[in-house]
């Protein structure tokens, strides 16, 4: 019997990868005098996953990594007007409209009348519920809970919070790493929902999804269909 459906937040509900993208975009144009724009990107990726540990995930995180990454790269030769400019690329993404995918807000409204549903997102606090805030849907959700990492144990201490088996919860989200594998680890239920792009930390070898028994969707708007049907009873 499932109780509760919980939904991850950035890609699932609203666009973010897109934003960063646009960024990388800029900032490998800001650095293009001094290297190639591949190696730029691909440099800005690896400090990006080394400063995971220290700084923990979203745009201020990002930040800090762009400006590492334009003083490594540079070997300090970068203008102060140009790390200005690397500043006004993070300025920009916190300004960002949110952009709610298409049948979001009515899967959550229906979702809400039979189950109790949770908003579960990882990153900086303050940035996360700022993004909650101004996407408008934040009223349908019974409980909103903002970790520092996915992993077992944090979906097992939110399970406990709410009283709740894993066997009768629902994760559902765009990244396999995330959202899918770690709940599937505690014995969940794993709905994927891909979206166009997949930031690099996130990507999970072939190989480890061999014997994981998940569900794929194409769209948000086809998951409580898919609940009908894990609920109704063999005939």
């Amino acid at each position: 019997m499932i109780e509760v459906i919980a939904f991850d937040a950035d890609d699932t509900l609203w666009h973010n990868e897109r934003h960063y993208t646009e960024a990388k975009e800029i900032f490998t144009k800001i650095l293009a005098r001094y290297h190639d724009e591949r190696w730029i990107e691909e440099k800005l990726d690896s400090t990006e996953l080394q400063n995971l540990n220290r700084y923990g995930y979203g745009i201020k995180s990002f930040a800090l990594s762009m400006i590492e990454t334009a003083i490594h790269l540079t070997e300090g030769r970068i203008t102060g007007n140009e790390i200005q400019e690397v500043i006004a690329i993070a300025w920009d993404m916190l300004r960002k409209p949110m952009e709610i995918f298409d049948g979001v807000r009515d899967t959550i409204s229906a979702l809400a009348e039979t189950y109790k549903v949770l908003l579960i997102t990882k990153g900086d606090l303050f940035e996360q519920e700022a993004k909650i805030a101004r996407s408008g849907i934040g009223e349908y959700f019974s409980s909103i809970e903002i970790v520092s990492e996915k992993t077992p144990q944090s979906y097992q201490a939110i399970l406990n919070k709410h009283q709740v088996q894993p066997q009768n919860f629902v994760m559902v989200g765009n990244s396999l790493k995330s959202d899918i594998l770690p709940v599937l680890a505690i014995g969940g239920i794993g709905i994927y929902i891909p979206f166009e792009t997949t930031w690099v930390h996130e990507l999970v070898p072939e190989e480890e999804l061999a014997d994981k028994d998940f569900i794929r969707l194409a769209s948000i708007s086809h998951v409580p269909v898919m609940l009908a049907s894990l609920t109704s009873p063999v005939s």
